[in-house]
């Protein structure tokens, strides 16, 4: 038994050397050492022995089982670090190739207007108001006023979704809703997205972006509401910006008015953005009709207010010079690098 041992360790550590992976190396423990293994099939003889036998052969045993171990051991360390630096040379980078490039984002022009104009109200003490982009007809035209008969009603203008549903042409609707819902006096901006049943061109989509104001409160005067708006168009346009009030008529605004701004390209003179007229429009404004008032449950007799609505693709376009508002929903990189 004991020639057994030295032989069957002689064999041990000779395929363990050659060993060339660590499957190899665990296969060859299993072989040796595992409960079927080569040497417990050997050492389970030891009960025929006598026991004066027993000891010297158990202690060869042993011997032998540690030597199978070291070697095994060894061998699966020297084949790690070997497959170690193996992956390490393949994998080496060479430092003096050019980087993959990452290309950083940046804001839409779009949303970059829409955060200029709102940090500008509320730096003037504005609040944030928004509502749903599915209204009811009572709120987008009814509660503002707007005639029975009013173009904007039609089918040809309007997204209906069912006779009491339509997706909201303006964002007057939260206003409706805040003048509903919120304590007096109010002075709220709302931002968002609005519907109109238009055919896409150069000017004109079917889906575009608003921003409207409105201020509610006692003793709200024109001089208050044309201070707001100067304010305004001076910290988005520069300082030397002037402004102009047009009459007009909104059914929601008595007095109505459309405001132009000096055209911020010529500064007045006239020049192909302005169409040589020296003055853009870019809002129309109004005192809030006592109908609306009192169609949100506000007495007119206490309380007036103004309110104004500007488009922010048509900011976008006159302030970034881009004559086709498509060109702001196609989403070419190559066009939205310029800003």
């Amino acid at each position: 038994m004991q020639e057994k041992l030295i032989e069957l360790k002689e064999t041990a550590l000779a395929e363990i050397v050659s060993a060339d992976s660590i499957e190899k190396a665990e296969n060859y423990r299993i072989k040796y050492l595992g409960k079927k293994g080569e040497l417990t099939a050997i050492l389970k003889g030891m009960g025929k022995l006598s026991a004066e036998e027993r000891p010297v052969v158990g202690k060869i045993g042993n011997e032998v089982r540690e030597a199978i171990e070291n070697a095994i051991n060894t061998a699966k360390t020297e084949l790690k670090a070997a497959e170690m630096a193996k992956k390490l040379a393949e994998e080496t980078i060479d430092v003096t190739m050019p980087s993959k490039e990452f290309k950083v984002g940046k804001k839409h022009p779009i949303t970059k207007i829409i955060d200029e104009v709102t940090e500008i109200f509320l730096g003037m003490g504005f609040s944030i108001a928004d509502g749903p982009e599915v209204e009811t007809v009572r709120n987008n035209f009814d509660a503002l006023n707007a005639p029975k008969d009013h173009p904007s009603r039609d089918m040809t203008d309007t997204f209906y979704i069912n006779d009491d549903l339509l997706l909201r042409t303006q964002t007057s609707p939260v206003q409706i809703r805040t003048m509903e819902h919120e304590e007096l006096p109010i002075k709220v901006i709302a931002p968002g997205r609005c519907f109109r049943s238009d055919s896409p061109d150069a000017t004109h989509s079917p889906m575009f972006h608003q921003i409207e104001l409105l201020v509610v409160g006692k003793d709200i005067t024109m001089t208050e509401f044309k201070g707001t708006l100067n304010t305004f168009v001076q910290k988005l346009f520069g300082d030397s910006t002037k402004t102009k009030f047009r009459p007009h008529n909104f059914p929601f605004t008595e007095p109505s008015a459309e405001i132009d701004v000096t055209c911020f390209k010529c500064g007045g003179k006239g020049c192909p953005v302005c169409k040589g007229e020296g003055w853009i429009e870019i809002l129309g404004a109004g005192m809030v009709h006592p109908n609306v008032l009192r169609n949100c449950g506000i007495d007119p007799d206490v309380y007036n207010g103004f309110a104004a609505g500007m488009g922010v693709e048509r900011l976008a376009m006159l302030k970034y010079g881009i004559d086709d508002i498509r060109l702001l929903f196609e989403n070419d990189v190559r066009f939205l690098d310029q800003f």
